[in-house]
């Protein structure tokens, strides 16, 4: 097992106190930057198979002028990330409006997608007033040749009500005047929502969907090497059973993949290793440093043991 990392004079210096505006084991791999922060880096973007699907679904949903387009995926899944890079590719005539974690009731949604579009309004206004300048305002951007594209980021938060309203926003379209546009974004039971009686008819609005899976075994190892790579490394600064590792602990979602390997690389530059493996990562486990998956860490760790030590599981070198 690797020691824990002990506060001696025998402990290496860290690099981020010579240099630190790369951060702690930056320097000592040779990285530009850390590899696996979870701040959104479109240099450090990696268009998995899957990841590129969602996109091309979403983006087919935009571009054909779905009234609802529906994104679903699990907790860290990078369904948002997905949505930064949409935004990014968006032109001029497309007037955006961004509600994240909406809540309340019927008045509250509209003061929400308000908010989002920029307009100023009285708080304290009816609901139908309100409504009335909402209206106004996208048929007003539709005269100018812009269209209204509202995405709600974590729709799961919405109540059964707030859909239903929803649902009713789109019925600004009228023939072929598309004036406005919905995404929806939220983890699964966002879906399973959707699908109660009551809502069928926002069911029936939704044109385009994509669930958005965790990487398998050997996409989440690609994902690595990527990220690796794009900061300056070589993409072998994981063994091959250490990525095994990852994926099994992780179950191949991004977020938490970043979470580990990030605090991977800082215990390997502690104790001045150069290649991560299983040791490093079930120290990492051990010390409760992962706190994310703590609730299925000693099933996790079993299973990624049996997975590492089966003959003719890991394939190649990482590289």
């Amino acid at each position: 097992m690797v020691s824990r990392p002990k506060e001696t004079a025998t402990r290496p210096a860290a690099p981020s106190q010579a240099a630190g505006h790369k951060g702690f084991y930056a320097d000592f791999f040779g990285f530009r930057e850390r590899p696996f922060t979870l701040l959104p880096d479109p240099d450090l973007l990696f268009w998995s198979k899957e990841y590129r699907k969602a996109f091309s679904v979403l983006e087919f949903g935009i571009i054909v002028r779905s009234p609802v387009t529906l994104l679903t995926g699990e907790i860290g899944c990078g369904k948002t990330t997905l949505l930064r890079e949409m935004l990014l590719r968006l032109d001029q005539t497309t007037t955006v409006g961004l509600v994240s974690n909406a809540q309340g009731g019927r008045g509250a949604l509209i003061q929400w997608v308000m908010n989002s579009l920029g307009m100023t309004f009285d708080a304290n206004a009816g609901y139908v007033q309100l409504f009335q300048q909402m209206q106004d305002f996208m048929i007003a951007e539709y005269a100018a040749n812009r269209r209204i594209l509202l995405i709600f980021d974590e729709a799961q938060n919405l109540s059964q009500e707030s859909l239903e309203e929803l649902r009713m926003l789109t019925n600004i379209n009228t023939g072929k005047d598309e004036v406005i546009q919905l995404v929806l974004v939220g983890q699964p039971e966002l879906r399973e929502m959707i699908r109660q009686p009551n809502l069928v008819q926002l069911a029936q609005r939704i044109a385009v969907s994509y669930h958005l899976h965790p990487l398998d075994q050997e996409t989440t190892a690609a994902f690595i090497i990527h990220r690796l790579r794009a900061v300056g490394g070589t993409g072998t600064e994981f063994s091959p059973e250490a990525m095994v590792f990852v994926h099994v602990v992780t179950k191949g979602v991004p977020r938490l993949i970043n979470q580990f390997c990030d605090m991977a690389l800082f215990y390997a530059w502690t104790t001045e290793t150069q290649r991560v493996d299983t040791e490093i990562l079930e120290q990492v486990l051990e010390d409760n440093i992962f706190f994310a998956t703590q609730l299925q860490v000693d099933d996790a760790v079993e299973r990624a043991a049996d997975i590492t030590t089966a003959p003719g599981t890991v394939k190649g070198d990482g590289a």
